[in-house]
């Protein structure tokens, strides 16, 4: 496939949603093989997949059997399965079922001599589908996935560059496919107890006060794809700080900053646009907490 140059590409909500919710769903897949046998590690640290210079990727997976990852090449359309033996297990990226893809990626794991069991279950979504059950989504744009992938490597290398400048504790830059989001995370060092109600979500991952920025294609709340950044716990007062660039908001309804990617991509310069949203959000939440 030829590949655009266009490093921070247009991505219209409406005319992508389709391939997107399945998309969405494709990874939710791989990320949980990712889920069942990674060890633990805080703030679910074990869970995200990360941006290559093709597409996503799990990382190397321990299994009894042996190491494997799961590579999502975004520019071929191609999720292999890739174990230290040798094997590779191959399933094209092509409009079919979220069902159908479920077989089929669990069928090359076995193949592969690496067999997983997941939760059927999809998580951080309205109206869960279980895998096997899904055949609502089934769409797959092979343009539309390659231009979400492009917009995801401009805005990982920046993220890495923002996050190069922290001395803290720092998350890597990772792409979560629960919220189908990249981002990343500054950390105060300062403890939190999660609120008596929370989720396991919550429990685990908000356990600890931190700064998050991150780019997100969007969803019925946001109809448009952003990047967002809040302070956790939020601050009193931070929804009043002014910030970076000019087109930059406070959101009532989310309770964060959002900043809307066509914003930063018909900007003059998207890279700095984005280093001023990342860096004047995450002054003001500092600043407001009382951080180091």
């Amino acid at each position: 496939m030829a590949v655009s140059d266009d490093a921070w590409p247009e991505l219209p909500y409406e005319a992508w949603l389709p391939t997107r919710d399945t998309l969405h769903m494709y990874m939710q897949i791989v990320g949980k093989v990712r889920l069942a046998l990674a060890p633990m590690e805080p703030q679910w640290g074990q869970v995200p997949l990360y941006v290559t210079a093709r597409g996503l990727n799990t990382s190397p997976i321990p299994h009894p059997a042996g190491v494997f990852d799961i590579d999502v090449d975004l520019i071929d359309h191609v999720v292999s399965v890739r174990t230290v033996s040798g094997s590779v297990e191959r399933i094209r990226l092509e409009p079919r079922s979220v069902a159908d893809f479920y077989a089929d990626l669990m069928a090359a794991l076995a193949a592969a001599g690496v067999p997983v069991t997941i939760t059927e279950r999809p998580s951080e979504v309205p109206n869960p589908i279980p895998f096997p059950d899904d055949v609502e989504h089934a769409s797959y744009n092979p343009e539309f996935a390659n231009r979400f992938w492009r917009a995801l490597v401009s805005v990982d290398a920046v993220m890495k560059e923002h996050r190069a400048k922290f001395r803290g504790k720092t998350s890597p830059v990772q792409f979560y496919w629960g919220s189908f989001d990249l981002s990343y995370s500054r950390f105060s060092g300062r403890p939190v107890e999660p609120p008596a109600d929370a989720d396991v979500i919550t429990r685990v991952g908000g356990d600890a006060e931190q700064s998050c920025g991150g780019f997100w294609p969007g969803d019925a709340r946001l109809e448009e794809p952003a990047f967002f950044a809040y302070t956790y716990p939020r601050p009193e007062g931070i929804e009043q700080a002014q910030v970076k660039p000019e087109a930059a908001y406070w959101s009532v309804e989310l309770g964060e900053f959002f900043l809307p990617y066509e914003a930063v991509r018909t900007s003059a310069d998207p890279r700095q646009a984005l280093l001023d949203f990342l860096e004047s959000t995450y002054r003001a939440g500092a600043e407001a907490a009382s951080w180091d």
